[in-house]
């Protein structure tokens, strides 16, 4: 336990930087105001670097890439009132894709009592709580320290989402002893160990096994290929287990999920096991999974597995910890199975078919950008149709390296998520995919780039429109409104930014502006339209 002698006497608010230091944390996002200025204090003397957003829904989208591309927890740093309100759409993003920020905040002292002050809100606490797993005040040091303590457990042990903790600016500014020592690591009992051996006996049964992978079942990619192999099972992933599965195995049906007909394909399976992923909507895009055969889930979250889908088998535990477990009670064990290589080809090829129809264009632009990309590219996207598309056919060499808002749906996620994610890549390849419209949410943090001088490519998609919502509209008969806004000059915008710029008429050209970005000294929009061509 720390001292807490005189010496070891700090401001609140310079203590919990170097709590967080002592934790692990390395970067903090974040913008500085009056009412948070004390959390500053301590950040350079802990020795935190601190990445300065232009908004506090950059800081929050930053702080999320860094955190699925580290796996460590993203921390921000924002005011009373509107900070925390600004960053409350990229907690409701974080929260729903299941990734791992903390957000601190400054908070008044007094409400009830005291009105018109700066800053303030009715219930900053409660606001928080409806997008973060949990949202506390903290009203001592002891308080906040613990709280900080069970955040960055509970990332460890649970569902890994957002978590706030408001601190009165007066706690802030007041002197502190040193934080605790680090604690004991939480150990994690799995209430499903041992039912695992419950599913070697199914699987060896089944005609026709299948898997579904989500992204929890990220860290558990090294058992994948070996227990398809040996179960002879077909897979699915959703968008976020892109990856989990080798790309070449040939029973994969890839992340195709939402195509209408692959209800028709699970239908077919004896078996499904579900790993680590919801089934949601945004994976399904349809209420019921289809399946007539039994189905076992695997994931961290009871409400996940009480869903509607009610499974055969229900186990609660890490996805890891389940294949890996699963992989060896099937040591010595090889099955043969009715589904083959041609019929999962065949399918893929007929999907593929029907997305190029949907969006016709794109997979060629698609096919040439995944073509050019170096070894261990990280890529970001954004809600925007090229992306869409790219999601569906674009099969991933590793697991987590693809990010996109899947659940909350939020546009000007690619551009500081991909931000956070150069951050904590020093070194390596990272990219954005950005559609026009979502762009303008957050172009302000392209200065950001520039300032940390991020070799960050960001393919601008531009036809022009909000794509998908004119399609919708037409698909349900309404004559298409307020589709269309006007567009800036993009590359003149990024050039005044301080950015590089790149308008390519070609595939090839856009191919050689990739490359050159990757290894510029700085950020590169490269603008593509529909009009590009082979």
């Amino acid at each position: 336990m720390a001292q807490n002698t005189p010496d070891h006497m700090r401001p609140l608010g310079a203590q919990i930087s170097h709590m967080l230091k002592a934790r692990g944390v390395d970067t903090i996002f974040g913008i500085p105001g009056v009412h948070n200025q004390e959390m500053y204090r301590g950040i350079e003397e802990a020795g935190i670097t601190h990445v300065l957003a232009r908004h506090e829904q950059g800081a929050g989208f930053m702080a999320d890439g860094y955190a699925r591309a580290t796996g460590k927890p993203g921390v921000t740093y924002v005011i009373t009132g509107p900070g925390l309100c600004n960053i409350m759409t990229p907690m409701g993003q974080a929260y729903s894709d299941s990734v791992p920020m903390l957000v601190l905040s400054s908070c008044l002292d007094e409400t009830a009592a005291r009105k018109g002050q700066l800053h303030q809100m009715k219930d900053q606490r409660g606001a928080a709580a409806t997008v973060s797993d949990w949202s506390e005040e903290a009203r001592t040091a002891e308080a906040t320290y613990a709280l900080i303590d069970r955040a960055l457990d509970e990332f460890d042990t649970n569902r890994r989402r957002p978590k706030s903790i408001v601190v009165p600016i007066n706690l802030l500014e007041s002197s502190a002893p040193n934080h605790p020592a680090k604690r004991e690591p939480v150990s994690r009992y799995s209430l499903g160990a041992d039912l695992v051996l419950d599913v070697k006996p199914m699987l060896k049964e089944a005609k026709r096994p299948l898997f579904i992978f989500g992204g929890g079942a990220v860290r558990a990619s090294s058992w994948v290929e070996e227990v398809l192999s040996k179960t002879g099972a077909a897979c699915f992933t959703t968008y976020a287990g892109r990856g989990v599965v080798p790309a070449d195995y040939p029973l994969n049906f890839s992340s195709n999920l939402a195509r209408p007909s692959s209800a028709d394909v699970i239908a077919m399976a004896d078996l499904i096991v579900a790993v680590g992923t919801e089934l949601a909507e945004v994976d399904l895009w349809r209420r019921e999974l289809g399946n007539r055969g039994e189905l076992i889930r695997v994931d961290l979250d009871v409400e996940v597995l009480s869903d509607q889908h009610n499974a055969n088998l229900k186990l609660l535990m890490d996805a890891g910890e389940f294949m890996s477990s699963l992989a060896g009670d099937l040591e010595g064990h090889s099955h043969s199975t009715k589904w083959t290589a041609a019929e999962v080809a065949t399918t893929r090829a007929r999907w593929r078919a029907e997305i190029d129809a949907e969006r016709p264009g794109i997979l060629p632009v698609t096919d040439a950008l995944k073509a050019c990309q170096p070894k261990d590219t990280m890529i970001y996207s954004d809600m925007t149709q090229i992306a869409y598309a790219a999601k569906e056919v674009w099969d991933m060499d590793r697991p987590g390296h693809w990010h996109h808002p899947t659940g909350f749906g939020t546009l000007g996620y690619a551009t500081p998520a991909a931000i956070g994610g150069a951050v904590a890549r020093k070194g390596k390849p990272t990219m954005a995919i950005i559609g026009d419209y979502g762009f303008h949410y957050t172009m302000a943090e392209l200065g950001v780039a520039v300032e940390l001088g991020l070799s960050l490519p960001i393919i601008l998609w531009d036809n022009g429109k909000l794509g998908e919502i004119e399609d919708s509209m037409i698909g349900a008969q309404i004559a298409p409104n307020a589709v269309i806004a006007h567009n800036p000059d993009f590359c003149k915008l990024a050039e005044a930014f301080g950015a590089n710029s790149a308008a390519p008429k070609t595939l090839s050209q856009m191919q050689d502006a990739v490359k050159q970005a990757f290894d510029a000294d700085g950020p590169t929009l490269i603008y593509v339209t529909p009009d590009i061509t082979d």
